[in-house]
């Protein structure tokens, strides 16, 4: 083509590139957490006054607030798991037949300690606390966000605040597992209702790791998959769905099964490792006994207090089913009351037991939602005052397992 012929041709401006997923996600996490934000400030708020209110009667009575948070009851345990891994047995010299072997408790948090004690230079009890916290501090999001996405911001705020002052909420300050736990079953609860299958199944499998009655996050992930199978024959040829819902139990079935042979007792052992401890599931036979015990005589203040909670549970467990939930979130508050009641021994510590079941919540958000602003803040300074004073009361004065 010649000078004179040739035509110029004005190549086209670049159109704005769109943001890819990977902005998009990341863009959408920080609008659902501007959103939770003032819920998150409130949880932070609350148990850090209920944290403060502890410390200052421990300082008074001559106790270090710290060891209390992070060394005491099974803190003591997940500590050396930390620093030593697993194989510290210890015979009982009080209950006859009783072996604490450490291989009762689960891996994830103590493992989670061990990487930051590795990371940062901080000792085991240090660590163990900021895992916990921080983990506190996603349970308390992913509440919130299973909130706002079932009733919205009012009552996910007041679930997260209710959540934040039950009575025994000091547990979620020490170095336990129970705010681990929570975080992942939240966070796996709400990728099922949205229909994360996939990531619900993930979730699940570390969750199974934190603790022995996460199962009941597989069990949630199994509901809602055999759920959408029976409403929806086309989801059958979904491998998200058949992925995710495979995924979700092998973490706690793979904790124990390696547990029980790890203890010389077969598949399994672990089972017979709870049993030495004193713990097995009775149906709830042994819980009956101690609450017609406490009918009939006189004991600590906590056991009394244990038996109003699981009553209140066993409530609120038929009011969250009568609102007709999704089937996860049914089905994992009825495993967590299931295992809390049905379980033997340590009965003081039933109520951490329930600490992982959030759902149960929600009748009482769902009411103080509708209700006046005046009986709110009543509501919520009542619950405060005995949440702050249980706390202090189990951690210094009452010196019982939790």
């Amino acid at each position: 083509m010649s000078a004179d012929t040739a035509v110029s041709v004005r190549a086209p401006e670049p159109h704005p590139a769109a943001p890819d997923a990977r902005a998009r996600r990341i863009d959408r996490v920080r609008d659902a957490l501007r959103r939770a934000a003032p819920a998150l400030a409130l949880y932070a708020a609350v148990r850090l006054t209920g944290m403060s209110v502890m410390a200052g009667w421990a300082w008074w009575i001559g106790r270090h607030p710290r060891t209390l948070l992070g060394h005491s009851w099974d803190g003591i345990w997940y500590a050396d798991i930390a620093g030593h891994g697993y194989g510290l047995i210890i015979h009982s010299t009080t209950t006859r037949g009783v072996i604490f072997n450490d291989l009762a408790f689960f891996p994830l948090f103590p493992g989670l300690v061990r990487a930051v004690m590795t990371v940062l230079p901080l000792t085991a009890v240090t660590a163990g606390l900021l895992v916990a916290w921080v983990s506190a501090g996603f349970a308390a999001w992913g509440v919130y966000a299973v909130g706002e996405l079932l009733h919205g911001r009012r009552v996910a705020t007041l679930l997260v605040v209710v959540w934040g002052l039950l009575p025994h909420a000091i547990v979620q300050s020490m170095a336990y597992t129970e705010p681990l736990m929570t975080a992942l079953a939240a966070w796996a609860l709400y990728a099922v209702i949205t229909g994360r299958r996939l990531c619900a199944g993930a979730l699940a499998l570390a969750a199974g790791l934190s603790r022995p009655n996460a199962i009941a996050v597989a069990a949630a992930v199994w509901a809602a998959a055999a759920v959408t199978l029976w409403r929806d024959r086309d989801s059958r040829g979904d491998w998200r769905l058949w992925a995710g819902t495979a995924l979700a139990p092998v973490g706690w079935a793979g904790y124990v099964v390696w547990a029980g042979f790890r203890s010389g007792g077969g598949l399994l052992g672990y089972f017979h490792v709870q049993r030495l401890w004193g713990s097995r599931f009775d149906f709830g036979r042994d819980a009956f006994k101690f609450v017609r015990h406490l009918c009939i005589g006189k004991d600590a203040m906590a056991y009394y207090v244990t038996v109003a909670i699981l009553a209140v549970a066993l409530v609120a467990l038929v009011f969250l089913v009568l609102d007709r939930p999704p089937a996860a979130l049914a089905v994992y508050a009825l495993v967590l009351v299931v295992i809390a009641v049905g379980g033997s021994s340590y009965f003081a510590s039933k109520p951490r037991f329930l600490l992982p079941a959030f759902p149960l919540l929600f009748p009482m958000a769902l009411a103080m939602a509708k209700a006046r602003q005046r009986t709110v803040v009543v509501t919520v300074g009542a619950l405060a005052g005995l949440s702050f004073f249980y706390g202090t009361y189990l951690l210094t004065v009452a010196r019982m397992p939790m």
